[in-house]
C-alpha cells in the first residue's frame, strides 16, 4: 500500500504526516485530486510561509 493511502499517515484526516516518507510533495490520498505536502519535512513549512509572506506583503505594498 502507498503511504499516502494509509490512514494513519495524516493529522485531523486532513495533513500528511509521515517522517519515514522522503519526498516533501507527495500525491493526495484520490490521485486525482491532485497533490498535497508532506508536513513531517521542514520543506514544506517553507514553502507555506513563502506563501503567506508573499499574500501579506502584496497586501501592504497594494495600499
Amino acid at each position: 500500500m502507498e503511504p499516502t493511502e494509509d490512514p494513519l499517515n495524516y493529522k485531523f484526516g486532513v495533513f500528511y504526516v509521515n517522517r519515514n516518507d522522503i519526498r516533501t510533495v507527495v500525491p493526495k490520498r484520490t490521485k486525482a485530486f491532485g497533490w498535497t505536502l508532506n508536513f513531517a519535512k521542514w520543506k514544506s513549512y517553507a514553502f507555506v510561509a513563502l506563501i503567506i509572506g508573499s499574500v501579506v506583503l502584496s497586501i501592504l505594498l497594494s495600499k
